[in-house]
């Protein structure tokens, strides 16, 4: 069976996070192989849309506090709405419980269709930054857990996300699939090292960290900064390169500059092409991520599969899988102990790869085998909708 599938989120290319990722992969998949899949997402100015699914955008203004993020008012797009209702969906699936969710909602209840929602970032942390009060923050909370609420299968990455859900007041029935990677290793990947070493001037033998995700203090960059330097006085020589963008570019920057860090940190900023990407992440010794924020990271899965193993905080959601120096390695929650952890870890760049190895065969799983079992999903969702709409 064929769907007309649609998935709804606040951020697409060239905004790259987790979910933005997964839309991606979904509606590549799903289009590819199980019928059409359209994404919508807010409008994003001079950037043209070159997928091979059909992406509707419509108006939106930027968030001052959460740069490149955008908020979208689909209101002031008569053409967009006149569009987007006229497609036939069978199923539709909100990523984000804002605009873009709010827009599923109200497409999956005139059409009489089954709406997913799928539970990806940790909100509440997001609201503290942005409303400064406890008060407030759990306010917005409470508005997200109404959005879940009103939907017909919730969706979580993880077992652990699921937990934090539950923490948020989420009472109902939740469903865990797991997120995937785009990434295979290559059996040539000499070419791909050897670039990035000549375009980032690397000698084939430096020590090299990798960094890859929103340029925000909730991902606990702010301690990899600090362990780098913490390393820097242990006399270890290495490269660290911070792929990304986002509002604590700029300070994160004057920290290495304070730290005497310039000659050891390079900032690439967004990397869009994933052949480069993939390439960053074969040059990689080690994908620092330390983030307490995450929920199930991609990056963590595309590092496993390019071989380079994750250094992570235990017994964070980020971790969950992670085996401590069998598919990755693990440290508490301390620039101190991240560093000292760094400093054992590279004196033993073996054990790294051996690690790293182990990553790549029980971490990384390819999003198509994964979209499949998503399809199945969609298909045992909108019978059971129609049948419950029969009684």
């Amino acid at each position: 069976m064929r769907l007309v599938t649609g998935e709804f989120n606040d951020s697409f290319p060239p905004i790259m996070d987790g979910a933005a990722i997964v839309v991606k992969n979904y509606a590549y998949w799903l289009n590819k192989k199980h019928g059409s899949c359209y994404v919508v997402t807010p409008a994003s100015p001079n950037y043209q849309d070159i997928e091979e699914f059909p992406v509707l955008r419509y108006y939106s203004v930027p968030l001052p506090t959460r740069h490149p993020y955008r908020y979208g008012i689909a209101g002031l797009n008569r053409t967009f709405l006149k569009r987007v209702h006229e497609i036939p969906f069978d199923i539709v699936h909100a990523h984000s419980p804002f605009s873009a969710g709010g827009i599923a909602l109200d497409i999956a209840r005139r059409r009489n269709i089954p709406i997913v929602a799928s539970f990806h970032s940790k909100f509440y942390d997001d609201f503290k930054l942005a409303l400064k009060l406890d008060l407030l923050a759990r306010q917005a909370v409470k508005k997200v857990i109404r959005f879940f609420n009103a939907v017909d299968d919730v969706w979580t990455v993880n077992e652990t996300t699921k937990e934090t859900l539950r923490s948020y007041g989420y009472k109902g029935p939740v469903r865990v699939v797991y997120n995937g990677t785009d990434f295979t290793f290559p059996e040539n990947p000499e070419k791909e090292v050897a670039t990035v070493n000549e375009r980032l001037q690397l000698s084939p033998d430096e020590l090299v960290f990798l960094f890859v995700g929103q340029h925000i203090w909730q991902k606990n960059v702010r301690m990899i900064i600090e362990s780098l330097h913490l390393l820097k006085q242990k006399g270890a020589k290495f490269k660290m390169i911070f792929v990304g963008t986002g509002y604590a570019a700029g300070e994160m920057k004057m920290l290495v500059k304070k730290l005497e860090l310039e000659e050891y940190v390079h900032f690439m900023g967004v990397v869009l092409d994933r052949d480069l990407l993939r390439a960053l992440f074969m040059r990689a010794d080690l994908f620092l991520f330390p983030s307490v924020y995450d929920n199930a990271p991609i990056v963590v899965r595309e590092a496993a599969a390019t071989r380079c193993p994750s250094v992570l905080v235990e017994k964070t959601n980020a971790a969950e899988g992670v085996i401590n120096n069998y598919n990755g390695f693990l440290a508490p929650n301390d620039a101190e102990l991240y560093a000292e952890r760094l400093f054992k870890l590279i004196a033993n760049r073996e054990k790294i790869r051996q690690v790293g190895l182990a990553a790549q065969k029980t971490i990384s799983k390819g999003w198509e085998e994964l979209v499949g079992d998503v399809y199945e999903n969609y298909l045992e969702i909108i019978d059971r909708y129609k049948m419950k709409n029969k009684a």
